[in-house]
């Protein structure tokens, strides 16, 4: 069946973008065309309302996970920085929304997700959807994606109780990495820029996101 994007959904996303990620202090112009492009509702269960779709909260998408808040979607995007020659890695698919966006944002995307549910729909929705720089697998996403290693960017969709030092090394020199760490109940968004001597850490907005599962997440 043909994904549809009608004037209306055009017209949610279009408000969704000026009132919840624009007027809310995203600037990023990149991030804001990218959230403009990419029909949400297209990565929301079946069932879900255009009003859930685009409303300015997180969305349950079953199994545990959910699609974040838009704002905050934007914000970390935002803070990732990237001008679209990236080889970028995401941790934690859930609906892939977030990786389509990283596909409009990116050169081309590596994404991993825990649940074989998860990955097995968001990957035939990004199919759908002609993201062909977008590469979904099944697997720990705590311990990255190795055999594809070294990334300009990593992004991880799910709250950490440390940063990964794993993650870290699949990190390119100059490359950035954006992950909330916390317990488990809130976090902060920590972003991590890779030197040759180093990373070097900026503490960003308190967030609450689902744990990051997996080796090197929450047992």
């Amino acid at each position: 069946m043909e994904l549809q994007d009608t004037a209306e959904t055009k017209r949610l996303r279009t408000q969704m973008v000026q009132l919840q990620v624009a007027d809310q202090g995203i600037t990023d112009p990149r991030v804001l065309v990218a959230m403009e492009k990419v029909p949400r509702h297209w990565f929301c269960p079946p069932g879900t309302s255009l009003q859930d779709a685009y409303g300015d909260h997180p969305l349950p998408i079953g199994w545990g996970a959910t699609i974040s808040q838009p704002w905050i979607v934007a914000d970390m995007l935002q803070q990732l920085q990237l001008t679209g020659n990236e080889f970028v890695l995401e941790v934690g698919t859930g609906s892939g929304y977030n990786a389509a966006l990283l596909g409009q944002l990116a050169q081309s995307v590596i994404t991993v997700e825990i649940v074989p549910e998860l990955a097995m729909r968001a990957k035939e929705v990004l199919h759908r959807s002609n993201y062909t720089n977008v590469i979904v697998h099944h697997g720990d996403g705590s311990l990255g994606w190795a055999a594809s290693s070294p990334y300009h960017a990593i992004i991880v969709t799910a709250g950490a109780p440390a940063v990964p030092e794993v993650l870290a090394n699949q990190l390119s020199i100059g490359g950035r990495m954006v992950i909330p760490v916390g317990d488990r109940q809130t976090q902060q968004l920590h972003i991590l820029r890779k030197t040759a001597t180093g990373l070097l850490l900026t503490v960003h907005s308190r967030c609450r996101f689902v744990l990051l599962h997996g080796q090197e997440g929450w047992q």
